[in-house]
């Protein structure tokens, strides 16, 4: 592969972590006819289920600091989606709303109801937006690690050849199907009612030394306007930046469980009056 197409790939490299090994903790179990492989740590008396959405390529281990600070607090689960670790494949589309129908699903068989907390990394943010905008009588709040948002990535078919090629190679056809409705499940987001009057927490990274990702490769829209619109979608939200690293639970796992404990024992937000 030529430099090009490397350069091209690299983005979206760095969205995804190389997959990790199997927590210890974690169970399999068969869902809806598939195995499914899932932590729950269960907390007597907990004020909301705390529910972790991994990035793509990532794996439920990557939480495991993440879920030691918070369980004392509240009942956890964390999964793998179909296709990754020992989650077994399916033929089910890889678009936001059959991850997050299946991801309802569940949270009922395993007896995880409502109201919940949503965390999400990367792609896995945006997979919780989803569910928080068509679910919103289910979410208690959310917490958005370092996440994608609708219109951020570009539809599949505008990415230059190099970025389309390199995925073919570096990515499994789990990965490959996700990336290629990323841009439709934040079409679909964005036609929902918005969710202000949620607790929304958005942890943003920003490495030491580094100010922005000032390069477009050709798979991100980083223009002003898109910028402005993702600023735009949550007015209500807090916002915390911090010197960390895209894999923030992994490098900054106190700073996620803060946020997390942060909007468990969060109000409803008051809806900003329009002008």
């Amino acid at each position: 592969m030529t430099t090009s197409a490397l350069r091209c790939i690299l983005p979206l490299l760095s969205l995804l972590p190389l997959a990790a090994l199997a927590a210890p903790r974690a169970q399999v179990d068969v869902i809806d006819g598939h195995k499914l492989e899932s932590v729950t740590l269960r907390k007597a008396g907990s004020p909301a289920v705390v529910v972790f959405e991994n990035g793509s390529r990532a794996t439920l281990d990557g939480w495991d600091g993440v879920l030691d600070a918070v369980s004392p607090s509240a009942t956890v689960f964390a999964y793998n989606r179909p296709g990754y670790a020992n989650s077994e494949a399916t033929e089910a589309a890889r678009d936001g709303g059959t991850i997050v129908e299946a991801l309802r699903s569940t949270l009922r068989q395993k007896g995880l109801t409502p109201p919940y907390v949503l965390v999400g990394h990367s792609l896995g943010g945006l997979y919780m937006q989803l569910f928080a905008r068509r679910y919103p009588q289910e979410v208690k709040g959310l917490v958005l690690v370092d996440a994608l948002y609708p219109r951020i990535v570009k539809k599949p078919e505008d990415f230059p050849l190099a970025t389309r090629v390199g995925k073919w190679l570096f990515f499994s056809n789990t990965v490959q199907r996700e990336i290629d409705l990323i841009h439709a499940t934040g079409e679909t987001i964005v036609a929902l009612p918005g969710i202000d009057d949620k607790p929304i927490i958005r942890l943003v990274n920003r490495p030491l030394g580094k100010t922005a990702v000032g390069v477009d490769f050709g798979a991100f829209n980083q223009d002003a306007q898109t910028r402005d619109f993702v600023r735009a979608l949550y007015p209500s939200a807090k916002t915390i930046v911090a010197d960390s690293s895209h894999q923030m639970q992994l490098t900054s796992p106190a700073l996620v469980a803060d946020a997390i404990r942060e909007v468990l024992a969060a109000s409803p937000v008051t809806r900003k009056e329009q002008p």
